[in-house]
Formats: structure tokens, sequence, C-alpha cells
């Protein structure tokens, strides 16, 4: 799921950015401000915004006025210092989905983040598709044919990665970085002990882990898989 983070502190989007990524498997784009967060959403689309009031140059409530007045219904979730009662409330009817005040958790916003993506889309779990291969978000599960895989955890977040940037080269560093940032005794070299797992537990799903030399790894649908 596709995040922009609107938010002109650059040290505090980067911690963001990484910790969603980490615990929520989320890719964070990021603005600094609120003119270039406009410009990529007339030609990108996202999952959701995570938007800072305290913007230079337009504000984070005129961007988020803008926003609704062209009928934008993009899920927004709006980080702010500022805690009075008529703050929320104004942002609120301004076209704010939920609010939540600095300093925070990033699992609590991890967790926000996913309930309002799952309203914005109209069902409780959402799930992403390749093949016969089903990652079921509510239950953070993969199933093929509504038998779930069995996957060690790192397993699990390998391929989530892999799931999420389906079609797309995924560098080693960056499955490692997911499944144990904080572990030095994890290397990329077990990284290729990990695909080599992937490979033989996928086998029968309609898709694979193919290697991109210098490049990463890459999961695609098999398309001459029986059906």
């Amino acid at each position: 799921m596709r995040i922009l983070l609107i938010e002109d502190e650059s040290e505090l989007a980067t911690w963001l950015a990484r910790g969603l990524a980490r615990h929520g498997g989320f890719t964070v784009d990021w603005a600094d401000d609120a003119e270039l967060a406009e410009r990529r959403l007339s030609v990108e689309e996202f999952d959701a915004l995570i938007l800072d009031l305290g913007l230079p140059g337009m504000d984070g409530h005129e961007f988020l006025r803008r926003l609704r007045g062209r009928d934008d219904r993009c899920p927004v979730l709006v980080l702010t210092a500022r805690d009075s009662l008529p703050e929320r409330i104004g942002t609120l009817h301004e076209g704010a989905d939920d609010f939540m005040q600095k300093p925070f958790a990033i699992e609590e916003l991890e967790a926000r983040l996913n309930a309002l993506i799952r309203r914005s889309r109209g069902r409780e779990h959402p799930r992403w598709t390749l093949g016969s291969l089903v990652l079921d978000i509510g239950s953070q599960r993969f199933l093929q044919h509504d038998e779930a895989l069995n996957l060690s955890p790192r397993e699990y977040a390998a391929l989530k990665v892999l799931m999420q940037k389906a079609g797309e080269p995924v560098a080693k560093q960056q499955i490692l970085e997911r499944i144990s940032p904080d572990d030095a005794m994890v290397n990329l070299e077990a990284i290729e002990v990990l695909v080599h797992r992937l490979r033989k537990k996928l086998a029968g799903t309609g898709v694979r882990i193919v290697t991109l030399r210098g490049m990463g790894y890459c999961l695609e649908p098999i398309h001459d898989a029986p059906g």
C-alpha cells in the first residue's frame, strides 16, 4: 500500500517512512510542502495521505480544503502538535478522516492507516492477489486456494515486500531491512537462503521469484501455469 507523507521536517519524515515500511509494509513517498503534494496527486495515486498541518507556504488546512474541494476522496490522517478541541473538530470538518497528536507510537499510526484504507475500499479485510497466491492483510497470512502457507515470520516479511512490489525488482538490502532491521547477525547471504526456501513453498501457486542479476529479486506470475 502506497502512502504520501506531507511533512516538512526531514528527520521525522525519514523516521516515519522507515517505520511504516518496517512495521506495516507501506511504501511511503514524501513531499515536504503542500504544492509539491498537489502536483504529485495530479499524476499519481495513493492509498492514503499523512498530512502535517504546520507546513510552509500553503498550510495543511488549506491543502485539505482544496483536496476535498476537487472531490478527491483519498483517506487523510492528520499529524500535528496542536491538540485543542476546536482544532480537531475544524480539521475533521475540513475533510480529515483521522487525527493524531505528536508525539505518537508508530504502531498506532500503522493500525489507523490500515483501518482508514479498509474503510475507503469498502471491505474489512483487503487482499492482494497474484496468480493463486493471496495475501490477506487482516489475518496477515498468505493463502493458496484458501489454505494458509506455512511461513516463518521472516519468510512472511520477505514475501510480503515481494508481493507489495510484484513485477518490480526488490534489492536484497530492502528485504534485509524489512525482515531484521536491527539484527546484525542476519546478512545479505541469509537472504539468499530465505529466498531459496520461499521458492520451494511457492511451488504450485502460479507465481515465482526470479533473480535479476545486480538488482535483486522479483515476484511475478507464471503465465503458462495451469489454471
